[in-house]
């Protein structure tokens, strides 16, 4: 009888511990409940937290060459507006007129893991590996005032539209020369878009004017003492100069130096393009007959603008043109200090 007793107290027992043994592996269906909206909490503040913005972003610039006027203009807009911003740190570089350095300061960008880049290339073609170094690292990449050879690797452009400002220059020197004469163009670097393009702008007007004739046309590297020297050596064939095109106006300045060395600068008109200080000084005081004002200060705001929204993951359109301006004896006052 109380081996019976044992036996029955010993099974009871079994089966009391195996149903404490399950309930402490099954949680409650409170505890359940719980846990999952713990789940869904972090699920949801996850997408929410990488959403949102940062407190900084960094932008890398790199510029083809500080040496000039307008793109040191541009990078001193540039920095300033973003100390406005606040939320904007740029690490801005000197390409210093050349391609490769370009290339390297882009992948140094990479490394540095950049939010983005804002590109404006010394060269067209040379400076696709820049922009390739961005996109290989996934970080976004603009080009400014100056596009390269294949922009479909870029998110969008931010500058002025160099075929326009080609057009417009050219097609003020047409009206000045009554549609017929003798002109010479110095050209920016080849294998600059902006040249390329402010070229084509020129050669677009020219169509239209068969009794114009372009006597000479070379790149000046938009250098003003290249510029000068390429002037003087066309001033010696001691050919009927009407009027000089230039690219931009160190050129357009340099070509006016070598002018007025000679005793021609009231008798040959000269247009550049960018409107930068000494040009503007130099139309004010009847020197440059006209420049076609590229807005670099607009352009550096723009470009600042645009890139942090690329870096915000926000959607961009392919080109932001900012307009040129004509600037001569009409409206001189508007823009000289």
């Amino acid at each position: 009888m109380k081996k019976i007793v044992v036996l029955v107290l010993a099974v009871f027992l079994a089966f009391s511990l195996v149903a404490c043994s399950a309930g402490g592996e099954t949680p409650s269906a409170a505890a359940t409940e719980s846990a999952a909206g713990s789940a869904e909490q972090t699920e949801s503040a996850q997408p929410a937290a990488q959403a949102g913005e940062k407190d900084e972003y960094v932008i890398g610039v790199t510029i083809p060459n500080m040496q000039n006027e307008s793109n040191a203009v541009y990078a001193e807009a540039m920095q300033k507006y973003a100390d406005e911003l606040g939320n904007v740190k740029l690490l801005v570089t000197d390409g210093a007129g050349s391609a490769e350095n370009q290339v390297s300061q882009c992948e140094t960008f990479a490394t540095q893991g950049v939010d983005a880049v804002i590109l404006c290339p010394y060269d067209a073609q040379g400076c696709v590996p820049a922009a390739q170094a961005c996109v290989d690292a996934g970080i976004p990449v603009l080009t400014s005032k100056v596009e390269i050879a294949d922009q479909s690797l870029v998110s969008c452009y931010v500058g002025a539209d160099d075929f326009n400002g080609g057009q417009i220059e050219m097609q003020y020197i047409a009206d000045k020369l009554g549609g017929k004469g003798n002109i010479v163009v110095l050209e920016g670097p080849t294998g600059i878009s902006a040249a390329t393009l402010r070229m084509d702008g020129i050669n677009d007007v020219l169509t239209k004017y068969p009794d114009i004739k372009v006597l000479h046309t070379q790149p000046a590297d938009w250098d003003r003492n290249l510029a000068m020297q390429t002037m003087e050596n066309w001033l010696q064939l001691g050919e009927q100069i009407d009027a000089v095109v230039a690219h931009n106006d160190e050129m357009a300045l340099g070509a006016y130096d070598a002018l007025k060395d000679a005793g021609k600068e009231k008798e040959v008109p000269v247009i550049g393009i960018d409107a930068i200080d000494a040009a503007l000084e130099s139309v004010k005081a009847g020197g440059l007959t006209a420049t076609v004002f590229q807005d670099v200060e607009g352009i550096a705001r723009k470009a600042v603008d645009v890139a942090l929204e690329i870096a915000q993951g926000k959607p961009v359109d392919e080109n932001y043109y900012i307009d040129y301006v004509l600037i001569d004896s009409s409206n001189i006052d508007e823009y000289a200090k």
